[in-house]
């Protein structure tokens, strides 16, 4: 089984699509698949049960028969950061709590499980702990995704330095444009990225053109 953490530099940059995007790719020739959101915050009631827009995604990119639930365990209200929407629901994560979802997807035998993270890399879970600690404790490697706007270099490079502080290290990173207009000078900060980063470019990610998406994403894993 492939198994990897997908982070992002920020919130909206473009980690749901792209982890969808993959599974669907991989689903496509002929793998068995699974997307894991262990917390997610900000839900839809349907038919008196939270649904969160990203986490119902991945679920539809996966194959295995795994439910929405097994999918996103913790599945939190408010739209908000998802260690105060649990201290409101009276709810205590562990990083023991989401290694079990995580060990339940992998029960499945899928060929791969992308687990997704919540806004960036240093997410706070309440309680002392952090996503990066459980990314830590099943030793996943990292993809990191890049919003490519004004602001990617800092974001991008603090986030690999995190990475690094955890006793992690990226397997490799893709660069998502988030609108259909490129970031102005597009091209010098993604050499200015690719030389600072001390991982491969794995992919450019058009701004909502799935066949071009697709295909770029069709062997990035190999």
């Amino acid at each position: 089984m492939q198994s990897f953490f997908i982070t992002g530099t920020d919130t909206e940059v473009g980690k749901t699509y792209f982890t969808a995007k993959l599974l669907e790719t991989q689903r496509f020739a002929g793998k068995r698949v699974v997307g894991y959101k262990p917390v997610s915050a900000g839900c839809d009631i349907i038919d008196n049960v939270p649904v969160n827009e990203d986490a119902q995604a991945l679920w539809q990119a996966s194959n295995v028969g795994a439910t929405l639930g097994q999918v996103n365990p913790v599945a939190l209200l408010p739209p908000i950061a998802p260690h105060i929407a649990a201290a409101e629901a009276g709810i205590v994560l562990t990083v023991q709590q989401l290694i079990d979802g995580y060990q339940t997807l992998a029960s499945f035998n899928p060929d791969l499980l992308l687990m997704e993270g919540a806004g960036g890399w240093q997410l706070p879970l309440g309680n002392g702990i952090w996503m990066p600690d459980v990314v830590k404790v099943l030793e996943l490697p990292v993809i990191m995704v890049v919003g490519m706007r004004l602001g990617c270099l800092n974001h991008a490079l603090l986030t690999v330095q995190a990475i690094a502080q955890t006793g992690l290290s990226p397997h490799g990173w893709v660069a998502n444009c988030l609108s259909a207009t490129p970031m102005p000078y597009y091209k010098d900060n993604l050499n200015t990225l690719k030389q600072a980063i001390d991982a491969p470019l794995l992919a450019e990610i058009p701004y909502d053109d799935e066949l071009t998406t697709r295909s770029r994403l069709t062997n990035i894993l190999t």
